[in-house]
């Protein structure tokens, strides 16, 4: 049993959340501050995309003994629906027979994770703003505002869970040799709703990760308990194609009309939630180190923000806790150790899955509805059912595996390149079933050296 430390943590999100159980089931007094006010008092803004829980994240929850509670909050997907203009609509599997990612709203998981962390004892601090950290002494400031009269409060150590642009960070960013970047995608969202239908029904199938793939941009739809559909559509700031071209309700209608028949009359207040909901900015950010001798650590979205593209931002935050809670168990008191393994596990793993998020924003808006990208993908999924030992799809080594993100990037690099050169081959559209076929990938597999 660790001795008992008084700790905060910055940040009443997710992994906020998840850390506060992690650290009350092994006895620490725990307070979490934040800015905002309580989300479970509040609507939200149209600001959210529905959150992909896969194995990393549950198997973080099961761990600390809230899987069932959150289950009960999701609904599995086991399959895209690619929504293709003047063409049916074409299912992908994901893995599988019963690999699934589940949909769950982020608000109401939100609310969710705030009630298990107060069951275990964890204090909560809302709208009480952190201005200033003194890191060597854990200590931290809120107040106000930056210049009105501050309160301090003693800590033996702090957690920042805060986000992007979190505090915490920005106080370690002035150390000497802290490195730091943060990348803006040109590609904004702004968040839809497709309600029930009248008996609470969903409109479209609510087992199905549902994308309108358009090249530059693209439409996505994820099923709620309620029947409803939260969409998010994703595309330029400016350009030919772009949020800034889209200035009247009437040049809305029109978009929606030429590039969304089929679901326009669906999504509910289309014109009126489209200049009501804000367009909201996706960053990239890296930095390193993540801690402050044995007295501060970054978790999440402060470590290593992503673009959402793989589902995998939250996955990746409540891995962080995982891994975190494996180090206390293998080296109880000695938090500088706990802390140093912490980042030097973490670290190239996030750098991986923030690689991974973003070029699967290119897979999703541009190949998912291409009749090459389609056979590819059968190509490897006839493989994988064949030789499963042999070869895993990297989207499985990412969302239905515990192994580390940074190899799920290096192996799947690997399999690309095999890929390539089986969709290279003379007549493949005709042989891909066949024997041959089989042959050429396992000759490319020993060739490079790639172990399922």
């Amino acid at each position: 049993m660790q001795k008992t430390k008084n700790i905060a943590i910055i940040g009443s999100g997710l992994v906020g959340s998840l850390l506060a159980i992690y650290l009350r089931k092994r006895g620490h007094e725990v307070t979490v501050f934040d800015r905002r006010q309580d989300v479970r008092k509040v609507e939200f803004s149209g600001r959210s995309i529905n959150l992909a829980m896969s194995n990393r994240g549950w198997s973080a929850l099961r761990k600390v003994g809230v899987e069932k509670d959150i289950r009960e909050l999701a609904l599995a997907l086991d399959k895209r629906a690619l929504h293709v203009n003047e063409k049916p609509i074409y299912f992908q599997k994901y893995g599988k027979e019963g690999e699934a990612i589940y949909s769950i709203s982020r608000g109401v998981l939100n609310r969710k994770m705030i009630d298990l962390a107060e069951e275990t004892g964890a204090k909560f601090r809302f709208e009480e703003k952190v201005w200033d950290v003194n890191l060597a002494e854990a200590k931290i400031y809120t107040g106000e505002s930056e210049k009105a009269e501050w309160q301090e409060y003693q800590f033996d150590m702090v957690f920042g869970a805060d986000g992007a642009f979190s505090r915490v960070r920005h106080k370690m960013q002035r150390n000497s040799r802290f490195n730091y970047s943060q990348n803006f995608i040109d590609v904004g969202y702004k968040e839809l709703t497709i309600p029930a239908n009248s008996d609470g029904s969903h409109k479209l199938d609510n087992a199905s990760f549902h994308i309108w793939p358009r090249g530059e941009f693209m439409l996505i739809a994820m099923p709620n308990l309620d029947g409803s559909f939260t969409c998010t559509l994703f595309m330029p700031f400016e350009g030919d194609i772009s949020f800034e071209k889209i200035k009247t309700e009437v040049e809305a209608e029109k978009f929606f009309s030429e590039y969304f028949p089929d679901i326009k009359s669906d999504i509910s207040n289309l014109t009126k939630d489209f200049f009501k909901n804000p367009t909201s900015a996706m960053v990239t950010m890296k930095c390193y180190p993540w801690t402050y001798w044995d007295k501060v650590a970054l978790v999440g979205d402060s470590a290593h923000a992503i673009v959402p593209f793989y589902g995998q931002g939250m996955n990746a935050g409540f891995e962080d806790i995982s891994v975190l809670d494996e180090l206390i168990e293998k080296y109880n008191d000695d938090w500088e150790m706990i802390f140093q393994e912490y980042q030097k596990s973490r670290k190239p793993n996030a750098d991986a899955i923030a690689e991974l998020s973003y070029r699967n924003f290119v897979e999703m808006s541009s190949k998912t509805a291409n009749p090459q990208f389609i056979l590819r993908k059968k190509i490897e999924k006839h493989f994988a059912d064949k030789y499963p030992e042999k070869w895993i799809p990297l989207y499985s080594r990412v969302t239905f595996s515990d192994k580390p993100y940074a190899d799920a990037l290096a192996i799947g690099d690997k399999q690309r390149d095999i890929m390539d050169e089986v969709m290279a081959f003379p007549g493949i559209e005709d042989k891909w079933e066949t024997e041959e076929v089989n042959e050429l990938i396992l000759e490319l597999l020993h060739s490079e050296a790639i172990k399922a």
